[in-house]
């Protein structure tokens, strides 16, 4: 079997990989053990060096790392820089801040000492997407190797080149062999190398079906899981909103990575009053943005990353404009080379319509009426996925009422949603369980552990 990276702008094949075979991913899970058994041993202040060389390493040759991306994933070449950066800081975040998370936990009771220690688990296998195809990494890479785990990065299929660029640079940084490795397998092989006893972790970032099969072969195989799945995030328009701003911060929050994105605003839900103003004002913004070769600076949308994405994407505006949603903007692929979708607006979207009911993942924007602040929250929670939302009001002590009562992991008020390292990360219903980032998301991969002295 091989795996294939092809150019979304072009179509063009860039190079096949060769998956390796039975022997060989023993070998790298052998490796994986032998690391581990070394590894969970070192300082925190060895693994703080490493971890703060592989953020050099990243700005040194940003560039580089940057056009691998939009070669091979079409991310704008802009944001692929962004990418890079923001890679180096939770690798800086984790360098500095990993032992206060871990540190030990003095606790009174009936013994002389108690305390609670954070020890690591062994090898964790990271099964990754192509959207993010840097930063899903190094977000579980940077907590899980400072914890004193061991990673191995199932990549997607379409982006070997990125899983061997990370390894590339976790190698150039000093990490010892077998602390981080890219396993080339397809999806396919994936369940074999969860229910391996040497796996002692999954952290998977993906649709909700494929964190559904993940949870199912670990719950058979009693392992932890992280799963940070699809989105449907809302982006809600209240009564005293600034429609201005909502609707030009909306626009770059549809479009984030060409809107391949879990947490880009995807359904936009506006109270009557504002609905006129707020479509007229939001369709100019999405007809603005550039759609162009990825490599370019100025382009602000490239290509989808596969065909058949863009197709799927088409399917769905083409049924909710069948079902009677208003083609505002776009609503075809581009004439061009390359897997390009025009930037498209529907308006007059309803309850069972594909783009209200599913997760979009290209540069769609579904337009939502509300009857009123209580209906855009009713309609905001009224979705199977809760990764993340974005709530519009001049009214601070109510959005932080209201932030109690939207269903998602994180509520960003008067702004876009967007991943820190600072703040724990992840979804709730089918957006997935468990946290990454700040000291929740490095708690997740350990053993917590009371100890008793007396």
């Amino acid at each position: 079997m091989a795996l294939q990276s092809v150019n979304p702008s072009t179509g063009e094949l860039i190079k096949t990989y060769d998956e390796p075979d039975e022997n060989q991913i023993n070998a790298m899970l052998d490796q994986s053990v032998e690391a581990f058994s070394q590894w969970r041993k070192t300082r925190f202040s060895d693994r703080s060096k490493k971890m703060a060389k592989a953020a050099q390493v990243l700005r040194d040759r940003k560039e580089e790392w940057a056009k691998v991306m939009t070669q091979e994933m079409g991310k704008p070449i802009t944001e692929a820089r962004s990418e890079v950066e923001k890679c180096a800081w939770v690798c800086d975040y984790y360098a500095e801040k990993a032992e206060e998370f871990l540190s030990k936990e003095e606790v009174e009771t009936d013994a002389s000492r108690s305390f609670v220690r954070y020890d690591p688990l062994g090898p964790v296998l990271a099964v990754m997407p192509w959207n993010f195809p840097f930063w899903q990494v190094f977000r579980f890479a940077a907590p899980g190797l400072m914890a004193g785990n061991v990673g191995l990065l199932k990549h997607a299929s379409n982006v070997p080149g990125c899983a061997l660029a990370i390894e590339e640079i976790f190698k150039e940084a000093g990490f010892p062999d077998g602390v981080f490795q890219a396993l080339l397998i397809g999806s396919s092989r994936a369940d074999q190398v969860i229910a391996d006893d040497r796996i002692k972790a999954v952290t998977l970032t993906g649709s909700d079906f494929a964190g559904k099969k993940v949870a199912q072969t670990a719950g058979q195989n009693l392992k932890k899981t992280v799963l940070e799945l699809g989105g449907s995030d809302p982006f809600i328009i209240l009564s005293d909103a600034d429609v201005e701003e909502a609707a030009s911060v909306g626009s770059a929050a549809r479009c984030i990575n060409s809107g391949q994105s879990c947490i880009a605003a995807k359904r936009f839900i506006v109270v009557e009053g504002h609905l006129e103003e707020f479509t007229s004002k939001f369709v100019e913004y999405m007809k603005d943005r550039v759609v162009g070769d990825p490599m370019e600076d100025g382009t602000q949308i490239g290509p989808m990353a596969r065909d058949d994405l863009r197709e799927d994407l088409h399917s769905q505006v083409s049924q909710s404009i069948m079902d009677g949603a208003d083609n505002l903007l776009g609503g075809e692929n581009l004439d061009r080379p390359g897997y390009f979708y025009a930037p498209t607006v529907l308006g007059n979207v309803s309850k069972g319509m594909a783009v209200y009911e599913e997760e979009t993942f290209g540069p769609v924007a579904a337009i939502i009426p509300a009857k009123d602040d209580d209906d855009a929250i009713r309609i905001a929670n009224d979705t199977k996925f809760g990764l993340g939302a974005s709530l519009w009001t001049q009214d601070m002590d109510r959005a932080e009422e209201l932030s109690g009562e939207i269903e998602a992991g994180c509520v960003f008020i008067n702004g876009l949603v967007k991943s820190d390292p600072r703040l724990p990360f992840g979804g709730v219903k089918a957006s997935g369980y468990g946290r990454e980032l700040s000291y929740q998301g490095i708690r997740e991969f350990v053993n917590i552990k009371s100890v008793w002295m007396k």
